[in-house]
């Protein structure tokens, strides 16, 4: 049994040093990766342009043809601020005043790298900027690309943008809500509804109207990336089969077709309800209706009321009939300024019966009610199957004459400006690395020389394991019972099986065969029922014994009368002692018997018998 504890201990400081290479292994490999990230980098905070891991930060450069690229590292030129307001809304808000500024994140920075940042609560936000060259939507997929950082988190706002449709009139300086946009995508929260809005507005080939149409909800959950404070990489593709995906931290969350999955559709149905179509007057949409070969019973009484006194209830004993449930306050006094000729004669107010605290109740009893045992209620006719029954109506359906077939929805009206226009009721939100372009590897470069970067010092100023654990125990207290029991198993554990146990006396004996066990009450009482049993039968046959020696001496003539006389004396001398020596025997026996593992040992005591 030893044996086996020592092998569990060794296993379990096996393991343990294990763990722990493990884990040194883990963090040399992030310092290595850290360290071989950008090699130039040999110094850890020389100048701002360096981060904390010796990562140097270089403004991204576009690789391939773009549309639009911003990384606002520099002065923020080309981007106008909006001098409209907003319609039908009080003159105190309508106006785009909220303040934008250029600057670097709150946490986990990288130093040189800056993003345009929402400063303003409760304030209108609109800026914009034309695109380097308009996107037209023919054979080229169209991608769009930005990072976000709700570094205060969220309450209601969003973080979307707007790319502005090409028009003669496109004025920057006034761009507001109701300027013409074809694609609006991006982040959206307001109390605990979490989107991500990919709209497009889809223009009717037939009337020339436009109409929004919303891609249906991811079906991951987004509330993560609106309250974590990192920066997140939020990306849209459309391509020209008229598919579109929607990506996070380039994962994508969720995708799907302009023809199918946008809410209304982007074509009208073929055929609706005629409007002119009428229901019959004898249309029967009854599924059931009464029998109408019911009778009520004879015996039924709707007069029966559903409630009735109860005549077996008696009046509890200690009630106070002619005590009052109420009565007047009697500390209540009346206010100085109280006008009986205006305002009446004073009454204090009432206050519960102190007497009726501890009695049953107050005032008249009147008998409880229950429920009436022949109450039935109105009869009604039970329900039978309409045989008249015709379905429920509809209208017939009709030729749409607005219907449309528009098989290439991608077709949008091209883009030549790119805006933010945001309600916020949150400062401090974060924007940064615009790219506009059509080639999925240039969207991929861009990422990783700058949201890669962010990623990477987000990821290396990540709290150990131990603060986590502190940090959710501030937020749940009740965490500190569960790492308290979750440490003293294992110590526990450890120090009831690797401990070395004493030896006790007990365990000693229990292991000795040789030392005779405890004697019971009950082994004594069977040790003397033995004891006599074999005496009796060792007194007959020396009885008999003696007999026949008598029968001998007195032929041969041998024996003297001293030798009777001591027989005798010493017969007489050890009946005097028997109880006494029995009562030894039989304990030495007992003993004896305990002893020997269970096994009974007859004690044979000879006894010396007078002669007769």
């Amino acid at each position: 049994m030893h044996s086996q504890w020592d092998w569990l201990c060794l296993s379990l400081l096996i393991i343990s040093s294990v763990t722990a290479e493990i884990e040194d292994g883990e963090v040399h490999g992030a310092d290595v990766e850290a360290e071989d990230f950008d090699k130039e980098s040999q110094q850890a905070d020389v100048d701002k342009e360096e981060s904390s891991l010796g990562v140097v930060y270089r403004t991204p450069k576009p690789t391939g043809d773009v549309y639009f690229a911003e990384t606002f590292d520099g002065v923020l030129t080309g981007w106008v601020l909006s001098k409209a307001k907003k319609e039908d809304t009080d003159d105190n808000i309508a106006k785009y005043d909220g303040r934008w500024e250029v600057e670097e994140l709150k946490e986990n920075m990288v130093p040189g790298d800056k993003g345009l940042v929402l400063k303003s609560a409760a304030k209108h936000h609109a800026i914009s900027a034309m695109l380097t060259k308009a996107f037209i939507f023919d054979k080229k997929p169209l991608i769009i690309q930005y990072e976000v950082n709700f570094q205060g988190g969220i309450d209601c706002g969003g973080a979307y943008i707007k790319l502005l449709s090409s028009t003669d009139d496109l004025d920057l300086e006034f761009f507001y809500d109701k300027t013409p946009y074809t694609i609006m995508f991006g982040p959206d929260k307001c109390g605990e509804d979490y989107k991500l809005h990919f709209i497009i507005r889809h223009k009717n080939p037939k009337t020339g109207e436009y109409d929004e149409k919303h891609a249906k909800r991811p079906d991951v959950d987004l509330k993560k990336f609106y309250l974590d404070k990192k920066t997140h990489l939020y990306t849209l593709v459309l391509k020209p089969d008229d598919t579109f995906e929607m990506l996070i931290d380039q994962s994508v969350i969720s995708k799907g077709s302009l023809l199918e999955d946008m809410v209304p559709p982007v074509n009208p149905p073929k055929e609706v309800d005629d409007p002119t179509d009428r229901k019959p007057d004898d249309w029967d949409e009854r599924q059931k209706i009464p029998d109408p070969n019911a009778v009520k019973p004879d015996d039924w009484d709707e007069d029966e009321p559903s409630k009735i006194e109860d005549l077996d209830a008696v009046k509890p004993e200690g009630w106070l009939d002619n005590e009052p449930q109420y009565v007047p306050d009697p500390s209540a006094k009346k206010p100085k300024d109280w006008d009986e000729e205006m305002d009446g004669e004073w009454e204090a107010p009432q206050v519960p019966n102190p007497k009726c605290v501890t009695a049953p109740g107050c005032g008249l009893w009147v008998r409880p009610m229950k429920n009436n045992p022949k109450y039935k209620g109105k009869w009604k006719a039970p329900m039978i199957v309409n045989p008249n029954y015709q379905g429920i109506w509809s209208p017939r359906k009709i030729p749409n004459p607005d219907y449309f077939e528009d098989l290439h929805p991608f077709e949008m009206t091209p883009i030549s400006a790119i805006g933010v226009e945001l309600w916020s009721m949150t400062s401090d939100i974060y924007f940064d690395n615009f790219i506009i372009c059509s080639e999925r590897e240039v969207a991929d470069r861009w990422a990783a020389d700058g949201w890669g970067l962010k990623k990477l010092v987000a990821s290396a100023n990540e709290p150990g394991m131990f603060s986590q654990l502190v940090t959710a125990a501030e937020d749940h207290p009740w965490l500190w019972v569960l790492y308290i029991l979750t440490l003293a198993l294992p110590v526990g554990l450890g120090v009831l099986f690797c401990w070395p146990a004493k030896k006790t006396d007990e365990d000693i004996d229990l292991k000795n065969p040789d030392i005779s066990m405890p004697v019971t009450k009950r082994g004594l009482k069977q040790g003397r029922g033995e004891l006599e049993d074999d005496e009796i039968d060792l007194e007959e046959e020396k009885e008999s014994e003696d007999i026949g020696e008598d029968e001998d001496e007195s032929k041969d003539g041998g024996g003297t009368d001293n030798e009777d006389d001591e027989a005798a004396g010493g017969s007489q001398e050890e009946g005097d002692k028997s109880p006494k020596s029995v009562s030894e025997d039989e304990v030495t026996g007992a003993d004896e018997t305990a002893g020997s593992g269970g096994v009974p040992l007859k004690a044979v005591r000879k006894r010396r018998v007078q002669k007769d």
